[in-house]
């Protein structure tokens, strides 16, 4: 395991072997990762985030508290989780508001998706497995499996296989991922 000195680890994080952890990122306590994942710079891990193996997240990345994110997953730049659908810094008699007057939902990104740069995933959604999530996109719902999602608001426009390519004929000849 590395975690480069200007790193800010908790002490209640569990980090996994092999995992490399790089300059001013920021795991909170109670955050899983686990093992041979890249967090690169200035990465914000929230509290009870669990993060599986073999997960790269690349520079100024944010996930926030109740984000699954299972092995396998790429995760590009600038790439924003999001945990409340209606967030507010106060309630309704202008007092600051708890922990308790939040609403956290969960976000869950199955095995081997790819999220493009600049995405924003908003929170109570399930990213199916070997997804490929184009740049600049803002996710609002589930996508299933293998799918091929881009824009603002994302929609599916095709299917890619495990190789990340789309998908035009119905199996692919490199990986044998077939249409679902």
């Amino acid at each position: 395991m590395f975690i480069h000195k200007t790193a800010e680890v908790s002490e209640k994080a569990t980090i996994g072997e092999g995992t490399k952890i790089w300059n001013h990122s920021q795991i909170r306590e109670g955050a899983k990762i686990g093992e041979n994942c890249i967090i690169s710079k200035n990465v914000y891990i929230d509290r009870n985030v669990e993060i599986g193996n073999n997960v790269k997240i690349q520079n100024n990345v944010s996930i926030y508290f109740k984000a699954i994110i299972e092995d396998g997953v790429f995760i590009g730049p600038h790439v924003c989780f999001t945990n409340d659908k209606i967030p507010r810094a106060i309630n309704h008699d202008g007092t600051l508001k708890g922990l308790e007057d939040w609403n956290p939902e969960k976000t869950h990104i199955k095995q081997g998706s790819s999220i493009g740069a600049n995405s924003t995933l908003l929170s109570g959604i399930t990213i199916g497995k070997w997804v490929m999530i184009g740049a600049g996109s803002v996710v609002t719902k589930d996508v299933p499996d293998y799918g091929l999602v881009v824009g603002c608001p994302a929609r599916l426009v095709g299917y890619v296989c495990k190789c990340g390519l789309k998908l035009e004929g119905k199996t692919c000849e490199k990986c044998n991922t077939k249409l679902p």
